[in-house]
């Protein structure tokens, strides 16, 4: 009687299948295979992403190092009040939102010879009116108007800058959302860039300030840190040719020779393209040295989660290169693909070291990019939740391929490229 023993453990299969066995089963070996063929390309991705990554933290050391040498050189030149240029301050308000009086009320503190603010609604009724009645009541001595602007175009915010800059006074306009707060000396540090005529925009980067708790946490250190990453990344390998929505600041000449925001009527990143065209236009954009704080207020994960969708949705049709190629700047995903797939193949000290290496280059990026650069003191206080913050990034980059529609404010949009196809209220009944 002849008999033979074939037990095999699975990991000696995986690492070097034997053949000959008369009792082998050929699909179960194949399957086996095929598996052992499956981890080593995820371990492959993952030593890829983990390098790309460790490529782009290098990079951004880079650009930190520009960024201040830049912020001193503008601090430097900053002229007198006697040669600072009188600014309209655009400022389009939508609802209650989280600390919309002190948001507003910083723009009627600054340190500037010269300023007025105009403030634009869309509807006569819009509860954020009277929030700034209150607040113009208290500082007097500042000029400031309001518009009631209707929604006639399909990006609705173009619109209300639009009816601000026919009505503003002055040469210089100062664009900045209602959920942005600045310091005194905000204008006096914007502002003076522009006097040179071959400067058409100037823009900031900015931290994200947590008014909601852990989901707005999120995605204000994800503002601070992985935002301002990117910004510096950019500004350091082509220049900048773009804007930053939180706050943009233009001469009417240069947004004339882009055809006004007329041209940005039906842009989703109205921000982007007004950079972007103004560049095109021959002028120079400059990442300004100030830093401003953009208040967060998302208190559920669904209101976090269609935030950065949006985000993402529209980087993704404004730069669909580096939008694509931004797969690859983060670090965690690839750390725990690495630590798995090692695992499995029982190669415990690489899973551990490729996962250590993930968290090392997210918390190096936190305090280079969110301390030394925007300051934001949640960096010291919990700096574990960028890591977190990363793998919630590539989960919303991996989606932002996925929906073509995105919700802001009270309407639904659909894109097509990087224009508004469909736009949908509340009002609609939808």
């Amino acid at each position: 009687m002849y008999s033979e023993d074939c037990y095999f453990d699975v990991r000696e299969r995986l690492r070097a299948p034997k053949l000959g066995c008369a009792a082998d089963n050929l699909p179960n070996e194949g399957n086996a295979n095929l598996m052992w063929l499956v981890l080593y390309i995820v371990l492959g991705v993952a030593v890829i992403g983990t390098l790309s990554s460790a490529v782009f933290l290098g990079l951004a050391a880079v650009g930190v190092l520009r960024f201040h040498r830049d912020a001193r050189r503008q601090l430097r030149s900053i002229p007198d009040d006697a040669h600072l240029p009188p600014v309209s301050v655009l400022k389009p308000v939508h609802g209650l939102e989280a600390q919309l009086k002190e948001n507003i009320e910083s723009f009627f503190r600054q340190d500037y010879p010269d300023y007025e603010i105009l403030f634009a609604a869309d509807e006569a009724d819009d509860a954020a009116l009277a929030v700034v009645r209150e607040v113009c009541a208290r500082y007097p001595h500042i000029r400031a108007r309001i518009l009631v602007t209707g929604t006639p175009w399909p990006n609705p915010v173009v619109y209300n800058f639009h009816c601000m800059a026919e009505a503003a006074a002055h040469e210089i306009l100062v664009t900045t959302d209602s959920d942005v707060e600045v310091d005194p000396r905000y204008l006096r540090e914007i502002v003076p860039p522009l006097l040179d005529p071959q400067v058409g925009m100037v823009t900031c980067v900015y931290r994200g300030k947590n008014a909601a708790g852990f989901f707005s946490g999120l995605t204000a250190i994800g503002m601070s840190v992985e935002m301002t990453a990117g910004v510096l990344v950019a500004n350091l390998l082509e220049g900048m040719k773009f804007g930053l929505g939180p706050t943009t600041v233009v001469r009417k000449d240069s947004l004339a020779s882009i055809g006004g925001y007329t041209a940005l009527k039906d842009y989703i990143a109205y921000d982007f393209a007004v950079g972007n065209l103004i560049a095109r236009a021959g002028y120079r954009v400059v990442l300004s040295g100030h830093v401003i704080d953009h208040v967060v207020n998302q208190k559920s994960f669904r209101r976090m989660w269609q935030n950065q969708l949006r985000w993402a949705q529209t980087t993704r049709y404004s730069r669909p290169k580096g939008h694509f190629g931004s797969g690859l700047i983060f670090s965690m995903p690839y750390g725990l693909l690495g630590f798995i797939s090692c695992a499995l193949l029982g190669h415990w000290g690489l899973a551990t070291l490729l996962l250590c290496a993930a968290v090392l280059n997210r918390l190096a990026e936190a305090w280079l990019v969110g301390w030394t650069v925007v300051r934001d003191p949640e960096i010291r206080r919990a700096p574990w939740l960028y890591p977190l913050r990363d793998l919630l990034g590539f989960a919303v980059w991996f989606a932002s391929y996925l929906n073509l529609r995105y919700v802001w404010r009270d309407s639904r949009f659909e894109l097509k490229g990087t224009r508004i196809a469909l736009r949908q209220t509340s009002s609609d009944g939808r």
